[in-house]
């Protein structure tokens, strides 16, 4: 029973719901990763190390903003780099005058399955937005968003 409101029973609350490393990483992965967002497995495992991190950097004697870094470093890794993302930002830059910007996540998220096969031909790895090959690829998508913008429109 619920102590504040009598005979109402407490709510029964699964511990993952109120994690607040697996709601963080499940929004990040809705926004950024919207593939990977159904992946309970990936998302409980990825938020429990998470949470490990931050309380063994607090009991290292990290203070509460490095324990935070140190947790965020664990969840957050490998997922840095966003396919979405990357797709947002070349039809902002490349295709404003075609794609309005209230539609470029709809219109994005359409073109990830189209453009899979030009992500596979990169490492996209954590930083890869920082090297050379980075410029190459929003090149080759900008092409295959052309081409698909033309047979199929928006």
């Amino acid at each position: 029973m619920n102590p504040n409101k009598p005979n109402m029973p407490a709510p029964s609350v699964e511990p993952d719901e109120l994690s607040y490393y697996r709601l963080t990483l499940l929004s990040y992965l809705r926004e950024s990763h919207p593939e990977r967002a159904a992946d309970d497995a990936f998302i409980r495992a990825r938020a429990e190390l998470a949470a490990e991190a931050f309380s063994n950097a607090v009991r290292s004697g990290m203070n509460y903003d490095e324990a935070v870094q140190q947790a965020d470093e664990v969840l957050f890794q490998g997922l840095h780099f966003s396919r979405l993302d990357t797709l947002i930002t070349v039809l902002w830059n490349e295709f404003a005058d075609e794609v309005p910007a209230g539609r470029a996540r709809e219109v994005a998220l359409q073109l990830l399955p189209e453009c899979g096969r030009v992500f596979s031909g990169y490492d996209l790895t954590d930083g890869f937005e920082f090297t050379p090959d980075f410029d190459r690829l929003c090149g080759e998508l900008a092409g295959a968003i052309s081409i698909w913008l033309e047979e199929n429109g928006i």
